[in-house]
């Protein structure tokens, strides 16, 4: 699949088969994840593979929109470290587009995934972090529920001409 067609075809799955995950496949992933864009190449982003399913289920009590972590086989918390940026402010960015990356090579590869929104919810990054043990200086920014889907959904036409400006507004 080219990453055209990747692009255009990657949808937000909910839901999983119970098949695991190989863990070169996870590595895939991760490499992807640091290959993204980072503000001056400051990279300030940690990442967190959470298999253990006591620890997924423990996510969907205190987030609503996490209920495929039911199902998931694992999930990715990435993380960010504002104390490692060069460009104040372009951490949460950065971790977008990590986040993305996920995402993406996680279609290209046959996997079903699912951006669940952590940052910048404080009470949501408060219970994460707590629940992850992860030291105060660390922000969780996203996870991404991670398995092989048990649903197919066709592709988003979300193309709109009419947000489209040249030149000017």
């Amino acid at each position: 699949m080219d990453a055209i067609d990747t692009i255009l075809a990657r949808r937000s799955i909910r839901k999983y088969t119970s098949q695991p995950v190989p863990d070169e496949l996870v590595e895939s992933l991760l490499k992807a994840a640091m290959s993204a864009p980072s503000a001056h190449n400051s990279q300030p982003w940690h990442f967190v593979v959470i298999k253990d399913r006591s620890i997924l289920n423990e996510i969907t009590t205190f987030h609503k929109y996490a209920q495929m972590l039911k199902e998931a086989p694992l999930a990715i918390a990435v993380c960010g470290e504002p104390g490692l940026e060069k460009a104040k402010g372009r951490w949460p960015s950065d971790c977008a587009a990590a986040t993305q990356n996920i995402l993406l090579a996680g279609h290209a590869k046959g996997l079903g995934t699912c951006w669940i929104g952590i940052y910048p919810d404080e009470e949501r990054e408060a219970n994460l972090r707590k629940l992850l043990q992860m030291p105060d200086t660390i922000v969780p920014f996203s996870l991404v529920a991670v398995g092989y889907p048990g649903e197919q959904k066709p592709p988003a036409n979300r193309y709109n001409p009419a947000r489209i400006h040249y030149d000017r507004w």
